[in-house]
């Protein structure tokens, strides 16, 4: 019986000390986050030349609507060129494409990457480019985000991360989705820099210094790019900034397949950087004082909000109802009491509800949250299926051409 208990108490403790480290942390970058104020405007010496890079990957049915509105930013028109790069595209969409005042490099691989488009257009087009503009193939900018992002480059920063919101919100999971998406940006990105860290990049409405960018990604072969190339330049001590009124709109699965599909890949991909890069950040800690590396390598082992609201919530209720019946033996068996497991939930409860923007306080929202228990199931299957997941490219299909009116 001792030995069992001993086997308990130890789990518990992991399991608490880890959960509880993660509440204390999104409770501090929530906190924080509160105080974020958008930067004034200021007038650029230099307009620098970007390269607005679109990889897509059979993305017919939105591609040529995104292409288009690319085009119509309020910067300079030669000063900046809409490149799409194509991966296996119908030739109608290719021909649609081409009329368009656009450049299009029509690429084709064995294994499809997003990370090996991108290093083969680089390669095709040249260094005639200041900045590196990196969209999705479902994002649309609005008319001014190439010309913040300029601001943010005539202030020093080399790498930058617009603010991707939800294009729409035609469904409980694209509502959960868009809002999981706020929560991200308040934590990992407003908080962040408020506290003087870099914003974490998302992988898409991002700006990069471009020869940064071709030279950082001509080393990446993996299906999480972004997050690679965002510890590669943290590493050699490169702050990201974030603007937030710099907006891209991105869309949001309706389905639960592809909520699993992105889950599993991005989940599988973090913890592979983490197993990497763990002791590699501790000694960068250690002997050179780079907080801002370490912090984006425990990042990486960061439960997702919904996974980390969930289990609390189990934990507590499992708890109180122990207390309530009174079964001695097993209160025996545990370490920390319900008050314990209680108060983390209710920790990481309010600091998800600071972090969640005013709009969403509507009743589709109140709807939408009935789906929670089905999202958090969904969640566990995707840690369930993570083996493999970054090793192999997971497509994600988009069919949504259309502005979400809420933003």
């Amino acid at each position: 019986m001792d030995i069992i208990r001993l086997f308990i108490n130890i789990v518990e403790i992991i399991f608490y000390v880890y959960f509880g480290l993660a509440t204390i942390y999104i409770l501090i970058f929530s906190f924080f986050g509160l105080f974020y104020r958008n930067r004034k405007d200021i007038k650029a010496q230099k307009q620098r030349k970007f390269a607005v890079l679109i990889p897509g990957y059979k993305e017919d049915a939105v591609i040529v609507n995104v292409a288009e509105q690319a085009t119509k930013q309020d910067y300079p028109k030669e000063k900046f060129e809409v490149i799409v790069i194509a991966d296996s595209f119908s030739e109608t969409t290719l021909e649609n494409l081409r009329n368009l005042p656009i450049r299009v490099e029509v690429v084709e691989f064995e294994v499809s990457k997003k990370s090996k488009a991108l290093n083969l257009c680089m390669n095709r087009i040249g260094d005639d480019y200041d900045v590196a503009m990196i969209l999705d193939a479902d994002n649309i900018m609005k008319a001014d985000v190439l010309t913040k992002m300029n601001m943010a480059f005539e202030r020093g920063f080399v790498a930058v991360q617009g603010h991707r919101t939800a294009k729409n919100m035609n469904a409980n999971f694209a509502i959960l989705d868009a809002m999981s998406e706020e929560i991200n940006n308040h934590i990992f990105r407003k908080g962040h820099r408020v506290l003087g860290l870099s914003s974490a990049l998302i992988g898409s409405g991002m700006a990069l210094d471009y020869k940064l960018f071709k030279s950082t990604m001509a080393t990446v072969d993996s299906v999480g790019e972004d997050k690679e190339v965002e510890l590669k330049i943290i590493k050699n001590r490169v702050k990201i900034e974030y603007i937030h009124n710099a907006i891209i709109f991105d869309e949001k699965t309706s389905k639960s397949d592809v909520f699993v599909n992105q889950r599993r890949r991005w989940i599988a991909a973090q913890l592979d950087y983490f197993k990497s890069h763990f002791f590699d950040g501790v000694w960068q800690l250690i002997t050179k004082a780079n907080i801002d590396y370490f912090d984006k390598v425990i990042q990486m082992v960061m439960p997702p909000r919904i996974i980390l609201a969930g289990i609390l919530f189990i934990l507590t209720a499992i708890s109180i109802t122990f207390n309530i019946l009174s079964i001695n033996w097993i209160s025996k068996l545990f370490v920390s009491d319900w008050q314990l497991w209680t108060s983390l939930f209710i920790i990481t409860a309010f600091s998800l509800t600071i972090s969640i923007p005013r709009k969403f306080y509507n009743k589709k929202t109140f709807v939408a949250l009935l789906s929670i228990p089905h999202g958090f199931i969904l969640m566990i299957i995707s840690l369930l299926k993570i083996k493999g997941a970054s090793k192999k490219f997971l497509h994600t299909t988009h069919g949504h051409t259309e502005e979400s009116k809420h933003n």
